[in-house]
């Protein structure tokens, strides 16, 4: 049974004071959702709140994710985090491979690859985002981009890492657009990333490992979509912003586990 996990990607929002306005909400309203373990809950602010956040968040079931982080850990990098940072400031899982990531940084699958790797060795779990343009969908290349992102973020995952690596599925396309693919379209896609994953890794890890899905996941449809079978939870961008949208997400995926 794959406890659904939930994550709040706040992507460029939210000042240190902003922050602990809505986590200290979320951490009080979600203290009774979240218990018995039906489902986890994470939030990633900027980089510039993670400390403050995850002091706040201390004794909460609520966890701290980076947004990003860097395959190395130490040198002439500049501008880059290192994953043992991450791990320093409280963080348990990192977003890798976001598709804005890859959109706007030049984010490519073997770095997605190697930043995984990283994480994975410092101690974090890694969030790998895999999923297809507008353009590639109707060009009928949905499961080939999926498979290469797939490829490149299993490069350095092996069976042992099951527990500590997730999938998060998001369509470009539906991402920030209030587009969102239908249940059934979602769960298309992600029972053919467990099938990946189970010739890379074998059975047992393919059943344990879980598979977020995101691209404009609301209250409103958060119920159908979580009541996929292969829908393991969510990686929410904007209505993880507002305390109440976010706890109806985490509700719904409470409520199909």
């Amino acid at each position: 049974m794959r406890t659904p996990f939930v994550v709040g990607n706040w992507k460029l929002h939210k000042t240190i004071a902003e922050s602990l306005a809505l986590v200290t909400e979320l951490k009080n309203q979600l203290a009774a959702v979240a218990a018995g373990k039906r489902v986890e809950v994470g939030v990633a602010p900027p980089f510039t709140a993670l400390w403050p956040v995850a002091r706040r968040l201390d004794d909460a079931s609520v966890m701290v994710c980076g947004q990003d982080c860097f395959w190395e850990e130490r040198g002439a990098w500049t501008g880059e985090i290192a994953p043992s940072m991450l791990v320093d400031v409280g963080c348990r899982w990192v977003i890798i491979g976001h598709s804005e990531r890859r959109q706007h940084f030049g984010e490519t699958d073997a770095g997605v690859g190697k930043k995984v790797k990283a994480a994975l060795a410092a101690g974090l779990g890694a969030i790998a985002c895999v999923g297809e343009t507008d353009a590639e969908r109707d060009a009928g290349s949905t499961t080939a981009v999926v498979d290469r992102h797939l490829e490149g973020a299993l490069a350095h995952v092996t069976a042992a890492d099951a527990a500590r690596f997730v999938v998060a599925y998001e369509p470009v396309w539906a991402i920030g657009t209030g587009r969102t693919a239908t249940p059934a379209q979602a769960q298309e896609v992600h029972a053919h990333i467990r099938k990946r994953l189970g010739e890379k890794l074998g059975a047992e890890a393919a059943a344990a490992i879980r598979i977020q899905y995101g691209g404009s996941v609301k209250a409103n449809n958060a119920v159908a979509l979580m009541g996929q079978a292969d829908i393991d939870g969510a990686l929410v961008g904007g209505a993880s912003l507002e305390a109440a949208d976010f706890i109806a997400i985490v509700r719904a995926a409470r409520g199909n586990s």
